[in-house]
């Protein structure tokens, strides 16, 4: 009797599901026939109780830990509660208020924008927060190459979508220091606006037509140094994590080896980019369940992601949470949906 409908379930079994799913959002412990049978929304005995209890078992939406008597729902228990019964209500003003306060200065790089939005969005739901940076080739803006000693120099990038980041290169012993102002000025004047693999094959057709104007030391520096920004950009971390200690709240003491494991799950960063990325291929908010992906079937933990939007419409990276199983589900997946949508607003 596994993968019930709820059309299944007859109105009194569909009211005691949904009062066990809400006591366990919100205390995280097992319920019990007694607990539920003094609310007055139900107006049945503890014996009918326990009845309906062990038919939603037997559905395989509830389980009973060995240590307890009450029920808790079971990861099919809460998918079915998610797709079938939560009301989902807009995000509160305030809620909206400091997501959009989190993004409000404009001035700096964009992926500082995504960590405040990621940071806030945290706060607000008590989980850690994510956001996958968004996959697009960058455009150059301006390029410094930076004597460091004799054989190295710090090549500075500027992109256009305001990021910027560092790499060191090595240069011949008795370099010029002119060769490395002149390389800068030719790529901030000459390739501003370009794509890096674009900017490559200018750079590259001039060198091969002796039409560069810049000499030789020079244009092998602007050529190493496009290089190196192009053959590491699949490597760059494409994820950015907020707000892991609020998964080491007092709900999660009793249940510390389940928190490690997130935690390390954590970690894995590329693992975690990979399932948030599946988030882009809808335009509604994901929930992920548990073991339904089987980077958290040890942890036992819950994602709730949304895809958000460029300029020309298309997905360009995804934001969420991820927590134990036990999420308010409600509240929180219209404010994930609401940061996606305040950071689609924010690109364009």
């Amino acid at each position: 009797m596994t993968n019930s409908p709820i059309t299944e379930l007859t109105t009194r079994a569909r009211d005691v599901f949904r009062l066990v799913v809400d006591a366990y959002l919100e205390t995280g412990q097992p319920v019990g026939s007694r607990t539920l049978s003094k609310l007055a929304a139900l107006n049945l005995s503890p014996a009918s109780i326990r009845n309906v209890m062990q038919d939603l078992e037997e559905f395989g939406l509830l389980a009973s830990p060995h240590t307890s008597a009450g029920r808790l729902p079971t990861e099919q228990g809460l998918r079915l509660f998610v797709d079938g019964m939560m009301q989902v209500a807009e995000p509160s003003a305030e809620d909206r208020a400091q997501i959009e306060a989190s993004l409000a200065d404009g001035g700096g790089p964009i992926e500082s924008a995504l960590a405040q939005a990621t940071a806030a969005l945290s706060g607000l739901s008590a989980c850690a927060g994510l956001v996958l940076v968004p996959k697009h080739e960058r455009v150059l803006k301006q390029v410094a190459f930076v004597p460091m000693s004799g054989t190295q120099a710090l090549v500075v990038l500027v992109a256009g979508d305001r990021t910027v980041e560092n790499r060191v290169i090595e240069v011949p012993a008795g370099l010029n220091p002119s060769a490395l102002v002149e390389a800068g000025n030719y790529v901030s004047a000459m390739l501003a606006g370009l794509t890096l693999s674009d900017a490559m094959a200018r750079v590259r057709r001039e060198i091969e037509a002796e039409r560069i104007a810049i000499d030789r030391a020079a244009a092998d520096l602007v050529s190493r140094g496009l290089a190196i920004w192009s053959s590491d950009g699949a490597d760059r971390p494409v994820l950015i994590v907020r707000g892991q200690a609020n998964l080491l709240d007092e709900s999660a003491l009793g249940d510390l080896d389940r928190v490690r494991q997130l935690l390390d799950e954590l970690e894995t960063k590329q693992e975690i980019a990979g399932l948030l990325d599946s988030a882009r291929e809808g335009s509604a908010t994901r929930i992920f369940i548990g073991s339904e992906n089987k980077l958290f079937s040890l942890s036992g933990s819950s994602v709730i992601a949304a895809p958000y939007h460029g300029s020309d419409g298309r997905v360009v990276g995804v934001v969420g949470v991820i927590g134990p199983t036990r999420l308010n589900y409600a509240r929180i997946v219209p404010m994930v949906d609401f940061t996606a949508q305040s950071l689609s607003r924010l690109i364009r």
